[in-house]
Order: structure tokens, then sequence, then C-alpha cells
């Protein structure tokens, strides 16, 4: 009896263990419907384990634009969401702050080269048509014109078509959103951010207006009247620059007597001898025998210590004001050459008191008045040879940050020709076209000029090979030396004493001979009458009373 008493409880416990083992079993299955259960939650709820940073630019735009009520509105100009995910990553953790809109625009033909737009020579006085230049496709600007903050991804290299054409875009879309009346003081605040390892264009977007820069960005709060000036110029030298070019679209002169009235200046060098003391004088004479304008203007001469109390004397007697600077040596100039301290020119970039600046090289003489050119944004200059521009006149802003820019890097971008107008053109590959005659290069082809004439509608004649001060008044010496008979025009000489006859005396005493210089000019005679040169300058009776009448070296 007792035996059959024990079997429920046998039984019982038999139950138990299978129902303790069924639990048992089942607890990994249970254990992964949880797991897989919280992925899902974790995905629902977008839990990130590892929170994506936000762009490390933002916070240095999001001051003073961010509004309670409306989203910053971002313009993303060549940035691919395929090879650039993580531009993208970054703008999506500001999901709550900001929207993004892609801008849309053609690119530029790839076959299109720098000197399709940078062309040798065009017709620049309008003969056979106006001269145009290749389409640079643009987005349709009305579509983009309440943007807070543009952010492009820029090409690497120089002269490149597409860079020029993503820094054109930036720029025209700055200007589209943030421009409102002429008055600076209207225009709305718009941030330009350039991510990746290149940065923008120096000639659009001015060191003077960077925010912040990192090695992986570049954060800007563009002055709009300055960038406006560069969208309304001509794409490149393929066209003259619209000031003096008179196309009747005035827009491009931005009333500056709107905001205030600028200061501007005549810049000129004096380094290393006296050599161009003569030369700077006339060239005062000259700008203020053509000025024009009621703005007043000042004429600014840089002057290292070669330049003496006698010769500083007559320089500001002739009109210049005169500031002291020590001279920069030129890296990639031979030692003892014309141009070693060429360099010392980058000086005027320090001329930060001025709005703008034409700098002119003290063998140049001014013919017509060229103050209009004022008006013109930096750097506008007329052409040398091939894609290049001659430094001998420009027109440029004044800056602190962008001289230190340059003076970083005079050793690494290397000068065609030794000199600042090698290292200019590489500094300022996109520049604007003045007319071959605002600095006319006297320089003429072995055919087809004659005597070479100096054309009579020139503003300005750049006097190379021998200055005509170094030569006799009768006629342009460069016509003794075979090889600078390419240099030699008697009409040009003619204007330049011209000038020197209606200066005051004591001016004119700086413009002696030496005997040391006349030694030469009486040599190179010799050899061009022993050589017979046809041109029969030789043969020139000499009456200049300069002769006999030495001053001293």
């Amino acid at each position: 009896m007792a035996s059959n008493k024990s079997s429920p409880s046998r039984s019982h416990s038999r139950i138990k263990r299978f129902l303790i083992c069924l639990v048992l079993m089942s607890l990994p299955l249970l254990f992964f419907v949880l797991s897989e259960k919280q992925k899902r939650v974790t995905k629902m709820l977008e839990v990130d384990p590892k929170p994506r940073p936000r762009p490390a630019w933002f916070d240095v735009i999001a001051k003073g634009i961010i509004n309670n009520k409306k989203k910053i509105k971002v313009g993303l100009v060549n940035i691919d969401a395929r090879v650039d995910g993580s531009i993208f990553e970054q703008l999506d953790t500001l999901d709550s702050q900001v929207d993004t809109i892609s801008i849309d625009f053609d690119h530029v033909d790839k076959n299109l080269k720098w000197e399709d737009i940078f062309p040798e020579w065009i017709d620049e006085n309008g003969k056979w048509g106006q001269p145009k230049c290749p389409n640079l496709p643009m987005p349709a600007l009305q579509n983009y014109g309440d943007l807070n903050v543009v952010v492009a991804k820029v090409p690497c290299g120089i002269r490149d078509v597409f860079r020029l054409q993503v820094n054109l875009v930036v720029a025209n879309l700055a200007v589209e959103s943030g421009w409102v009346t002429k008055m600076e003081s209207d225009h709305r605040k718009v941030h330009v951010v350039f991510v990746g390892s290149c940065g923008p264009m120096v000639e659009i977007f001015r060191c003077d207006d960077l925010l912040m820069h990192r090695p992986e960005y570049w954060v800007y709060r563009p002055d709009l009247r300055r960038l406006k000036h560069q969208t309304l110029m001509p794409l490149g030298s393929c066209q003259i620059a619209p000031g003096y070019a008179e196309t009747g679209k005035e827009a491009w002169r931005i009333d500056v007597a709107l905001t205030r009235v600028p200061k501007l200046a005549y810049v000129t060098v004096l380094h290393s001898s006296e050599a161009y003391v003569c030369g700077a004088i006339a060239l005062a004479q000259s700008i203020l025998g053509t000025q024009t304008m009621f703005i007043e203007t000042d004429l600014v001469l840089l002057a290292d210590n070669s330049i003496g109390p006698q010769s500083t004397t007559g320089l500001k007697a002739a009109g210049w004001k005169i500031k002291r600077i020590q001279r920069i040596l030129s890296p990639f100039a031979k030692k003892g050459a014309y141009n070693q301290w060429n360099y010392s020119k980058l000086r005027m970039w320090q001329l930060t008191t001025y709005d703008k600046i034409i700098f002119i090289d003290s063998d140049l003489l001014v013919l017509r008045s060229i103050h209009h050119l004022f008006v013109l944004p930096q750097l506008s200059a007329a052409p040398n040879e091939k894609t290049l521009f001659n430094s001998g006149l420009m027109v440029i802003e004044p800056s602190q940050c962008m001289f230190r820019k340059m003076m970083n890097v005079t050793s690494k971008v290397r000068s065609y020709n030794g000199g600042d107008q090698g290292f200019l053109n590489e500094i300022f590959t996109w520049w604007h076209r003045l007319p071959a005659k605002v600095n006319q290069l006297k320089t003429f082809p072995s055919s087809g000029h004659g005597m070479h004439e100096l054309p009579d509608d020139v503003y300005a004649v750049h006097y190379l090979g021998l200055k005509p001060w170094m030569c006799y008044r009768d006629y342009d010496c460069n016509w003794d030396m075979q090889d600078r008979h390419v240099f030699a025009s008697d009409s040009a000489h003619r204007r330049w004493w011209q000038v020197y006859d209606a200066m005051p005396k004591e001016l004119q005493a700086y413009c002696g001979l030496t005997e040391k210089m006349n030694e030469r000019i009486v040599k190179w005679r010799r050899i061009a009458r022993n050589a017979s040169f046809s041109d029969g300058h030789w043969k020139i009776k000499v009456q200049d009373p300069r002769r006999g009448n030495y001053y001293s070296d």
C-alpha cells in the first residue's frame, strides 16, 4: 500500500523536472528574441551608439544667424553624395537646424583651356567686332536667392577652368543671397565655407574676409561690395575690363560714394640705387599734369635707404610722399641682376591706409588721365605675353594678410623671370585686362613698324630698354645698339622730353648726365657709326645742353 501512495509524488516530480528543463532550454531563444527586439527598437529610435560629430565650421557661422523659427539654408556646390558622403553625414547631424539644397549648374566644357579665356591677343579696338569670352555656365541664380551659407568643394591646381567656375559660382550665389541695396548696412549676412584639401582662389575670396581656417575647411564672411565687383568683371582677359570698354552697364561701379569717399593713391618704388630718381620725378609730374577727377589722390613713393637726402628732397618737390621700406630679395633672380630686389614692390600691399592704389613703375610716363581705373578691382593690368599680365601698371587693393600670404611663399613659388612679374602672375592667375594703351610697352617688332611711331591714343608709355634720361635728348639711344632696336622710338622719346621741359628748373636738375652715362652713349654712337646702321641716328649732331654739365655719380 505504501508504494502505491508514493507513485503520484514521483510523477509530479518528473513533470516538474521536465518543465524546468524546458524553461532552461527556452532561455537562449528568449534572450535572442529580446535582443532582436531591442535592436529593432534601437533602430526605430535611431539611436547611434557612436554619434557622428557635427561640422567643425558650423559653430563659427551659426552665431547671429540661427533663427528659432527658420532653419539655416545651406547651398552645396560641387559636393556629390556618392563621393562626399562624410560631408553629408556631418550635415545630417544638423538636420533640426539646417536645410540643404544642392546647387544645379552645368560643368564647363572639359576641352576649354586657360588660354581660351586668357588669350595673348584680342581685338581691343573692336574693329572686327566685340571680343567674346567662352561660355562658363552659372546656376539659375534667381532660384537660390535666400541662402545663409554656401558650402563648396574646390578643385586643386592653378589655371584650371573648372576651379575658376566653382569659385565664380560660389561668389555669384553669395552676392545673389546677400545683396539687398548698394548700402553695406542693408546687406544680408552670408557665409561661405570651402571644405576639402584645396581652398578658394585668393583673387576672388580675400584673406581679409577669412573668419577661420583649419586644414579641412575655410570659413569666410565676404565683403559683398568687393565680391560683387569681381562677379561683374569679364570671365578673363578675353574681354577688356568694362570700366574702359564703356559698355553702358554701369552697375559694376557699385557707387562707392554712397558709403564713404575711398582713399586712393598712385604708388611707385625706388630701391637699390638712385638711377631711376629722374624717372620717378617725371612720372609724378606727368600724373599731376593729367589729373581730372575731384577725389583727392595721394602720390606715394616707397624708398629704401639707397635713396639719399638730396634725391628725397627732389622727389618730395615733385609731389611724392616718401615712405621708407626695407627692400625684399627676389629669391629666383641672379645675383647682381636688375631684378634682384624687385620683390620690394610687394610692399605696396602694406599701404592699408588706402582702399585702392594704382601702382606704376618709375620708368613709365602718364600721357592721359588714368584716374578712371580706380573703379576696377584687384588685380587689373595690361597684357604682357601669352596668359600673363605686365606688372608695370596694376590696380591693387592693399592688405596686410595678402602681403603676409605672399611673403610666406616667395621661396616656394618660382618666378619665370626671377622678378616680381613672374611671381605675381603665379599668385594672381585670374586678372582683369586693361587695354594695352594703358600700359603701352615701348617695344616694336622688327617688321611693319617703320620708325617705331607711338600711337596717338596712348594713356601711359612703359619705357623699356635704355631710359630717355639716360640718352641724349636729341634721339632715342636704343637705336645705337642692334639688340635694342626693338625698344627704339623717337616719338616716344620726344613725349618724355616734353614732360621734362614742363618741369620746374629745380626738378630738371635731377635728370642730368654723369660722366659715366656720357661715356656709354659716346661708345655706342661710335659702334653704330662703324657699323653704319641704316637708321642713321648716329649721324645726328648732338645739341643736348646737359652734355658737358655733368653731375657726380
